[in-house]
């Protein structure tokens, strides 16, 4: 499979943040400004002091986060105090999804990279990632262009993403209060000034223009950094219908291209919406998990709480109304402790004969009708299932080195107890039925599908298991639609 990942592709600096250390920093600042902050978060990094708010605030409620960095100097900060110690790695939803495709067998991968430094370069996969010719620098007229309307960083700086994972039971005092962390999350301050405009290598635009017909699926992402508004009087608006125009031009050479759209932490509602809108219209699936479906309250209607608790009944509730009222293909839903996926399907059961076959046909007995189903059903949830193994394997070792790799590590963890049980009250809610590890049922022309997760006791990395298990599902479902 042949593959192209766009569009935000930068570095990870990891660090494990623990509880002594986030009480050294609050006291390092004024109570009252780091309290308003926590109660009121700004969502945005313009002070050293906006940072220590968003990630004492994340460690609070146990929630993950990605708030932008708009100064230089706070970048400086983030970079003297911890780059150093940190885990640097790759970043970005397109990054991490390259690798995780590359290193689980697609035959080229073809990632944009905005910033192609050594570094940047040095973390990709050397499996199957391939680089289109001239990749590796920006033209001229690309780069006068971002220098020209620069904002606060320089065109040539490497987009790092400072993320800084915390676990769970880990204390830290809140100015006397002590805190103890309820979940394991992370907070990201991202310093990144071409991916907030999903500014897009001239090579890699080219390459994919021109190989279109030989390209099986695309997945892209990015789009919850776009700003409302930019310095050089550029709106998000422009930028989409840019990104548009060149999907758009790739589905005209090769209709069977399969693309995929990861949505993320969107700051602003309204840039949520019209993306989703906007790419409901010819995207094939799309993929977000709970908070981001909590997002979208406004086009499906079901409470946030249900959503953010992982309840199964919820999260399937909102899951369909997306779809079913935008009429999508798919919709992928990644939560710690399950992953639900609502597909549409001109598929109709119907346990009775057909009392009008076609001439020359036979009618079509509840026995046949029955297999076509679970042929179906198995496909759906095998994609799935090989997703959640990924990301499993991922989250507790850090690497996938293949499927052998990825099929021997999973054997070791276990199902989420929190994801079983809501199996449980999914089939109870739809009277589904099960299927494997998993369960099934349909609704109005859709079938929603539902497993629980692969947990880890010490999971390495709490960071793209999202884009892990999207990578690792889309893939398993182009190679089944092929065999089909």
């Amino acid at each position: 499979m042949n593959i192209l990942c766009g569009f935000n592709v930068n570095i990870d600096s990891v660090y494990r943040m623990s509880g002594a250390e986030v009480s050294e920093l609050l006291d390092s600042f004024g109570e009252a400004e780091i309290l308003d902050k926590i109660e009121n978060p700004p969502g945005e990094i313009f002070l050293e002091s906006d940072f220590v708010a968003g990630l004492a605030y994340c460690m609070k409620n146990g929630c993950g986060a990605e708030w932008l960095v708009f100064e230089q100097s706070v970048f400086e900060f983030l970079k003297n105090r911890y780059f150093g110690k940190s885990l640097v790695r790759m970043g970005g939803n397109a990054g991490i999804m390259a690798n995780a495709l590359s290193q689980l067998g697609a035959s080229r991968v073809i990632p944009n990279v905005a910033v192609p430094s050594k570094t940047q370069l040095s973390l990709f996969s050397k499996k199957a990632i391939y680089f289109p010719e001239a990749s590796s620098q920006i033209t001229e007229n690309a780069r006068e262009e971002l220098d020209e309307n620069k904002g606060a960083f320089s065109s040539s700086q490497e987009p790092i993403h400072f993320v800084f994972d915390f676990s769970e039971g880990e204390t830290f005092s809140l100015y006397g209060t002590e805190v103890r962390v309820p979940r394991e999350n992370r907070f990201i301050a991202t310093c990144d000034n071409l991916n907030l405009r999903l500014f897009v290598n001239p090579a890699f635009e080219k390459y994919a223009l021109q190989y279109a017909c030989e390209i099986d699926g695309v997945l892209i992402s990015g789009f919850h950094l776009l700003l409302e508004n930019y310095p050089n009087g550029l709106t998000y608006n422009t930028i989409l219908d840019n990104i548009l125009s060149q999907i758009k031009s790739w589905k005209t050479r090769n209709n069977k291209l399969q693309i995929h759209l990861e949505f993320g932490h969107f700051a602003s509602k309204e840039i949520a919406n019209s993306v989703f809108v906007e790419f409901a219209k010819f995207s094939d699936s799309l993929g977000m998990n709970e908070d981001e479906l909590a997002m979208f309250y406004n086009l499906h209607g079901v409470p946030r709480e249900g959503l953010l608790h992982m309840k199964a009944d919820a999260i399937s509730n909102a899951a369909f109304r997306l779809a079913s009222r935008r009429g999508l293909k798919k919709l992928l839903i990644h939560t710690r402790e399950f992953v639900l996926a609502v597909f549409r399907t001109d598929f109709k059961f119907d346990p009775k004969p057909n009392p009008e076959p076609e001439t020359g046909s036979q009618p079509k007995t509840e026995l046949e009708t029955e297999s076509e189903v679970q042929r179906t059903v198995g496909e759906k949830l095998e994609a799935l299932e090989f997703g959640v193994r990924c990301a499993g394997v991922y989250a507790a070792s850090g690497r996938l080195e293949g499927r052998e790799f990825v099929k021997e590590e999973s054997s070791k963890l276990q199902e989420s107890p929190f994801g079983r049980k809501q199996v449980e009250v999914f089939l109870k809610a739809f009277n589904g039925k099960t299927f494997g590890h998993g369960a099934y049922t349909f609704m109005e022309g859709y079938i929603i599908c539902m497993l629980p997760t692969l947990l880890s006791g010490s999971p390495v990395t709490t960071v793209g298991l999202g884009d892990t298990l999207t990578a690792g599902t889309f893939l398993r479902g182009l190679e089944l639609d092929v065999q089909a």
